[in-house]
C-alpha cells in the first residue's frame, strides 16, 4: 500500500497534540533551536514558521539537527537491539567524542554488525552519526561568534587541520570564512500550498528554489556549495522576502509575474534552455523538440532534456511547463502530483493566444 505522507499543516497539528500515532513515521525540526523531536515531546511547542519536517532520522542529522534531550528521537529506536540503545546512550553522554571502531571493540561490540543496525535504523553507520553530531555541535558553535579554537576543541578535535578539513566538507567553508560570513548563503524554508520550499538566496539574488521532499535535493545543494564556493547555513536576506512575496502572489493567482533576480548558474547551453522555458506563457505546454527547436538547435532534444531536469529554480523557471511530445505527463523532480496541479492552477493566467503561440 502506498503512504502518502501529510502536509506540514496536518503534522503541525499532530505535534500540537501530542499525537503517538505519527512516532517513527515523521520528526519535527524546530529551526529556532536546531533541535529534532518526536511528536509526543513533553517540551513546549514552537511556532509554526519555526518547524520543519523530516521523514527520518538521517534526514535530521543531515539537515544539521541535534536530537531533542527530553525525547530522546533517537534512544527510543534502542530498544529492541540493546547494543544501539547502549551506544545511543553513551553518544548522548559524549557528544564531542571522536568514536573510532577501536572504541566500539572495547566495548565488546563487533564493529561491523554495529555498522549494519545503525545503516538499518538510521541510514548512516554509528561512526558517521557520532562525526555529524560533533560538526553540527563546531558549526553552531562557530555561528555563534565563538573562536575557531573554541569550536575545535568543542567538537573533540585535537588536530586543527582536521577540524577545519571536516568543517569544510560538511558547510564547504573553512572554519575561519564561515565565522567571517564570506561568501554565505542563506537558506530559509518558505510554505506553500503545496508543500515546503527550500530557498537559498544571497543578498543579490535567488540560487536554488526546490521542494523539500525532492529526492535529489542534497545532492543539488552540494553542488551549489562546489559551484558558488559558499558556505550554506540558515537564514534570511532581503530576496527571502522577495521570493516569498511573489510566490504568495502566484499561488494566490493575482500575479505569475517573477522579478527576482536568478543567480547565474549552469552552463551556456544550460541557461540558454532556462531562459526558453521563461518564455513558454502559463497555462501552456511544450515539449522538449519544441523548445530544441526555439533555440535554433533541433537536434538537441536529449541535451534539452538533461538541461531541464538540472535547474535548480522551481516554479519561477517553469520546467513543469514541459512535457512529453505525445501530451502526456514526463518526470518532475517535486512529483508528477505537484506538475499537474502547477498546470492546472496556471490556467487561470492563460490568455486564449497564448496556447497556440510559443513566445
Amino acid at each position: 500500500m502506498l503512504i502518502t505522507r501529510p502536509d506540514d499543516d496536518t503534522l503541525y497539528q499532530a505535534l500540537l497534540s501530542r499525537d503517538a500515532a505519527y512516532e517513527g513515521f515523521a520528526y519535527v525540526c524546530v529551526t529556532s533551536t536546531r533541535i529534532f523531536c518526536r511528536f509526543t515531546c513533553p517540551a513546549r511547542k514552537p511556532r509554526r514558521e519555526n518547524c520543519r519536517f523530516e521523514s527520518t532520522i538521517a534526514d535530521c542529522m543531515e539537515a544539521g539537527f541535534r536530537p531533542c534531550k527530553r525525547c530522546t528521537p533517537m534512544l527510543r529506536y534502542g530498544d529492541t537491539e540493546p547494543a544501539v540503545g547502549v551506544l545511543l546512550q553513551a553518544l548522548d553522554t559524549q557528544p564531542d567524542r571522536r568514536w573510532s571502531e577501536h572504541d566500539l571493540i572495547e566495548m565488546g561490540h563487533d564493529p561491523s554488525t554495529i555498522r549494519r543496525l545503525f545503516k538499518k535504523r538510521f541510514g548512516m553507520s554509528f561512526l558517521e552519526l557520532a562525526r555529524r553530531r560533533r560538526l553540527s555541535e563546531a558549526a553552531t558553535t562557530l555561528l555563534e561568534g565563538a573562536s575557531v579554537i573554541e569550536a575545535q576543541l568543542d567538537a573533540g578535535f585535537e588536530s586543527g587541520s582536521g577540524f577545519r578539513s571536516a568543517i569544510n566538507q560538511l558547510l564547504g567553508e573553512a572554519p575561519q570564512k564561515l565565522k567571517a560570513r564570506a561568501g554565505i548563503l542563506k537558506a530559509c524554508w518558505i510554505e506553500t500550498p503545496i508543500g515546503s520550499m527550500l530557498s537559498v538566496t544571497c543578498d543579490h539574488a535567488l540560487h536554488l528554489l526546490e521542494f523539500a521532499d525532492r529526492p535529489a535535493l542534497p545532492a543539488e545543494l552540494r553542488r551549489l556549495q562546489e559551484r558558488s564556493g559558499s558556505a550554506i547555513i540558515f537564514g534570511r536576506t532581503e530576496i527571502t522576502g522577495q521570493v516569498e512575496a511573489e510566490l504568495d502572489r502566484y499561488f494566490s493567482g493575482q500575479s505569475s509575474a517573477f522579478s527576482v533576480r536568478i543567480g547565474g548558474h549552469g552552463t551556456p547551453f544550460e541557461r540558454t534552455v532556462w531562459d526558453a522555458l521563461r518564455a513558454i506563457a502559463p497555462g501552456t505546454t511544450r515539449s522538449y523538440s519544441d523548445i530544441a527547436r526555439h533555440i535554433e538547435r533541433p537536434s538537441a532534444t536529449r541535451a534539452v532534456a538533461r538541461a531541464n531536469g538540472a535547474n535548480q529554480i522551481a516554479i519561477l523557471i517553469p520546467c513543469h511547463r514541459v512535457i512529453g511530445a505525445d501530451g502526456n505527463l514526463t518526470g518532475y523532480g517535486g512529483g508528477l502530483w505537484r506538475k499537474q496541479w502547477l498546470l492546472r492552477h496556471e490556467a487561470r493566467f492563460a490568455s486564449p493566444a497564448s496556447f497556440h503561440q510559443f513566445v
